[in-house]
């Protein structure tokens, strides 16, 4: 079993060896990187790469970890015992299978994405420790232990918005996402459109990457906002000249909406322009 990317997904060489290496130790890999640089797309494109099915478990600030592991109705449970429903003599009624028993019950390996596991509580990754270990779990309300068939491929994802604790981090495999380079960008983009003139793809690359590299910005547009961005360029056929244009008052770019997500980064490039207007 052995991941090589795909059409639909630009993979760079440490990416892979990452993947393959985490697949081979049968750890799960952690993936960490910028928002929008395809961390949980990555869980996507393995399965479809290796034909497995795909289980995800989008993380919030309020998940925790036995929801991944099921979920007991009591409240459900003691409603229908008054109301003198069947249902109450077998507990497995009232039981919530979690994601990761969806996983550990599968016929067949498969691949489960934890995504953005720093939204939750800091406690979190510790209470998994066990079942991602040992691939099991206990069912306290029906006695029984849940192990694994086949130990999924398990992929983690994480924006850096809380430190993961030292135990967690020695069980997985990890790989940082770095921001792509201006031609692993280029590739990205003939992806998503194939069919794009190469200049217009060097104009709005070369646009693109001056706005990232404005100092002060709160937040530096990621790829998934150049590709919004790109779009709206192809659709509104905005001219090259205009991307081009170096006039102080064209430094914030057209349709600069799909790519600067705050007023304070806007002022910013208003600032900008009002200098460089002072100085000519």
């Amino acid at each position: 079993m052995y991941f090589n990317g795909s059409d639909e997904y630009v993979t760079t060489e440490d990416l892979k060896i990452a993947v393959n290496a985490a697949i081979k130790l049968e750890r799960p890999l952690l993936i960490k990187g910028e928002p929008g640089t395809g961390k949980s797309v990555l869980a996507e494109q393995i399965a479809k790469s290796l034909g497995l099915p795909l289980i995800e478990w989008h993380i919030k600030s309020t998940t925790k970890a036995v929801q991944g592991l099921y979920e007991y109705d009591a409240v459900s449970r003691l409603r229908d015992s008054q109301l003198g429903d069947e249902r109450v003599k077998d507990v497995k009624n009232y039981i919530k299978k979690g994601k990761l028993w969806e996983a550990f019950e599968r016929d067949g390996k498969c691949v489960l994405l934890i995504d953005e596991i720093d939204k939750a509580d800091i406690e979190f990754p510790n209470d998994l420790l066990q079942e991602l270990d040992r691939m099991e779990f206990f069912v306290y309300e029906t006695g029984e232990t849940i192990k694994a068939k086949n130990r999924p491929i398990i992929i983690i994802t994480s924006n850096n918005e809380k430190e993961l604790p030292d135990a967690f981090l020695r069980r997985c495999f990890f790989h940082f996402i770095s921001f792509p380079d201006t031609e692993t960008m280029e590739a990205i983009v003939k992806v998503h459109f194939p069919d794009i003139k190469p200049r217009l793809i060097n104009a709005a690359l070369k646009s693109f990457f001056d706005i990232r590299n404005v100092n002060g910005l709160k937040k530096k547009p990621s790829t998934s906002e150049l590709l919004d961005w790109i779009k709206l360029l192809v659709s509104d056929e905005i001219d090259l000249e205009t991307l081009r244009e170096k006039s102080p008052n064209k430094l914030i770019p057209p349709l600069y909406g799909a790519l600067l997500k705050n007023e304070q980064d806007l002022q910013l490039f208003e600032r900008l322009a009002f200098m460089a207007r002072r100085e000519r």
